[in-house]
């Protein structure tokens, strides 16, 4: 088997000239080198160099090797590239709210893709809760999600929204723009199980004596529009989302709203939050909602 310090020096004597040029180059001593040579002459059963007093001439075997020498050189010079820019490249584990609009989300996946970078991000989807609890145990480095007054972690905010109805453009009801809770009683309604204000919005409509039947209970926001549009059910669904055959009617005394924003894991490098990869993500989220302001940490 042929190592790669004796193709290295087959190279040099080739690229330097001739021999004392070449062991200086490699950085060993002549008879080093002139060992090497002749130890790679020696595996391949054929002279490489004619050797005389003011230059080496390269033989016929010498002259096929070199080609074969520098492409195997290359592949070892960029395996060697890859390896150390893997070692140094961080993972941004990035938590995303499941109440994000996925068109969003794609569109910070593009710009990423585009920017060159070359940061790596990993996307984990979950709920309020679980993300808050991920940050604490260090197992998220940031998240995008709700930001609230108690915040723990570092946070920078990016705009804020407010909640409404969701429900299909044919509706009897979609003609208008406010509608009282209470007129909802008998209507249909489907459950968004991961949003963050379920237990609010179902103490609302309890509170006006609306005991709805249920048709779905859904993880999925696209799902549950969907499932609007096709006129299964009306829901409750902040402003961001939005869908073709959708109305987003205003309820009367529902005056709760979120603020969306970036929350940093206490464990994360400091300078983390200028991370081209996070500096996109706000850029993105920004450019999507009808209600930004500007970004400001707490």
């Amino acid at each position: 088997m042929i190592d790669r310090y004796l193709l290295r020096y087959f190279l040099a004597v080739i690229d330097q000239g001739n021999f004392s040029k070449a062991a200086a180059y490699c950085n060993v001593s002549q008879p080093t080198l002139s060992a090497g040579i002749a130890k790679l002459e020696t595996l391949l059963g054929r002279p490489l160099f004619n050797r005389t007093n003011r230059r080496v001439e390269l033989t016929e075997a010498a002259v096929q090797l070199a080609g074969h020498a520098r492409r195997i050189e290359a592949e070892f010079a960029a395996a060697e590239r890859d390896v150390q820019q893997a070692s140094t490249q961080t993972t941004i584990r990035l938590g995303i709210l499941s109440s994000i609009p996925s068109a969003w989300i794609e569109d910070y996946a593009v710009a990423l893709r585009d920017s060159g970078a070359g940061e790596r991000v990993e996307f984990i989807e979950a709920r309020e809760r679980d993300l808050t609890e991920r940050l604490a145990r260090g197992s998220l480095d940031a998240a995008l999600t709700v930001v609230r007054d108690d915040v723990r972690f570092p946070a920078e905010r990016l705009f804020s929204e407010g909640y409404a109805l969701a429900m299909a453009a044919t509706h009897p009801l979609a003609g208008r723009d406010l509608i009282d809770g209470a007129d909802l009683a008998g209507e249909p309604m489907i459950v968004r199980r991961y949003c963050e204000l379920l237990s609010d919005t179902s103490r609302y409509f309890t509170a006006r004596g609306v005991r709805p039947f249920f048709p779905a209970r859904v993880t999925s926001d696209d799902r549950a529009l969907r499932l609007v549009r096709a006129g299964l059910g009306l829901t409750v669904m902040p402003d961001c989302f939005h869908a073709p055959g959708v109305v987003r009617p205003r309820l009367a005394d529902f005056p709760f709203t979120r603020e969306i924003g970036l929350l940093f894991g206490t464990h994360a490098d400091a300078r983390l939050r200028g991370r081209k990869a996070l500096t996109l993500l706000a850029e993105a989220v920004e450019n999507r909602s009808a209600d930004g302001f500007a970004r400001h940490p707490v």
